[in-house]
């Protein structure tokens, strides 16, 4: 037999509700869905709780225990001492349906909200080819388990309903971060799309989304500051901004915020662009130092099987260690590469690893 442990369990719909106490008997290596599920056999029959796979795969069993959003399948009871009350309750965020389950439709409508992955139409899907480097910079944003927990902690819409029409939340932006990253999507508008229609500008990285993440992604420092970093780096950085007048690299590909009235998508002139043969001003692929147009074209349409990867160079830094302007107002983007935990900032001259404007001449 367990020890009985004070519950204080919040019961109630969308018309209102309050605080019940309960005492259950816990066993130890119990987790707190253990229990609920004890209580629905015991004294609450009637409790509503949504569960389903009770191993931290699923999402299901999100809820707010001790005031912090967890999974009901992962939150041991040892964790709490044994004379705490352990209160739990749904998810703030949401509208309650009952009890401890909650109307999370709010985020299947961003979901398809969305843009989807669009593979290469000129590559069939069992031809899909990808360099594991490619592979493993977005695959840590796809073990996303869709419990919600970072879009209910987030404040944005947390605490101003009024901005969930125009917030997609730190869930899809990540999602958004994932497809940019990705080297076989062809849409070339994800960063501008996450501005302008995600709201990835009302996002001031608190963090609080990646303090509850059960999976351990790094939703802030991985995924969301890189998106606002190569967002601003395209409209706002004034050397970016000079180096499009002198390259014309800061031309920004149509989305549907902006192409309004044009009826031409960013993904029907990048095809058209690549049927062509042609570079679209703006549109910068990865094909590394070889400056070859073909690669470039391939790149473009999301796929490029002669990758060359640029070798590493040592800085042109002048006799002040400074670089120079050129090199700052290069017409290629640099790849969209997060920084992990182990680096600090400045580093060492000769860790730094780019790709000089003529080292093909070298």
């Amino acid at each position: 037999m367990g020890t009985k442990r004070q519950f204080r369990i919040w019961r109630g719909d969308e018309s209102g509700g309050d605080l019940q106490d309960y005492m259950v008997e816990v066993n130890e290596g119990e987790v707190v869905l253990d229990v609920i599920h004890r209580l629905q056999a015991t004294d609450a029959p009637d409790l509503a709780c949504r569960w389903n796979c009770k191993a931290g795969k699923c999402g299901s069993c999100s809820m707010e225990i001790n005031g912090k959003p967890r999974l009901g399948c992962m939150t041991r009871m040892s964790t709490f001492e044994e004379d705490e009350t352990v209160t739990v309750t749904p998810l703030r965020t949401f509208p309650v349906i009952r009890d401890l389950v909650t109307d999370v439709s709010f985020n299947y409508e961003k979901a398809r909200e969305t843009p989807a992955f669009a593979p290469p139409s000129d590559v069939a899907p069992g031809d899909y080819r990808m360099q594991q480097v490619d592979v493993e910079r977005s695959q840590e944003f796809r073990k996303c388990i869709e419990c919600f927990l970072c879009q209910n902690v987030c404040h944005v819409i947390r605490d101003h309903e009024e901005n969930k029409p125009a917030f997609s939340g730190p869930r899809f932006f990540i999602r958004a971060s994932e497809l940019d990253m990705h080297p076989l999507d062809t849409r070339t508008d994800r960063k501008e799309y996450a501005q302008a229609e995600m709201g990835l500008g009302y996002c001031n990285i608190t963090k609080c989304c990646t303090e509850v993440c059960p999976e351990h992604i790094k939703i802030t420092d991985n995924g969301i500051i890189p998106m606002k970093e190569r967002v601003v780096d395209r409209r706002y950085d004034p050397l970016v901004w000079l180096g499009s007048k002198i390259f014309r690299r800061g031309e920004t590909p149509q989305t549907s915020a902006n192409a309004a009235g044009t009826g031409v998508s960013a993904t029907s002139a990048s095809a058209s662009a690549t049927s062509a043969g042609t570079r679209l001003p703006g549109l910068h692929s990865h094909a590394g130092g070889s400056h070859d147009p073909q690669a470039e074209v391939q790149a473009q349409s999301g796929v490029n099987w002669h990758r060359e990867v640029p070798h590493p160079t040592a800085p042109a830094v002048d006799d002040r260690g400074k670089l120079p302007l050129t090199e700052l107002t290069f017409d290629r983007a640099a790849a969209p590469s997060p920084f992990g935990d182990d680096i600090s900032f400045p580093l060492p001259p000769e860790h730094l690893n780019f790709a000089h404007p003529e080292q093909d001449k070298h």
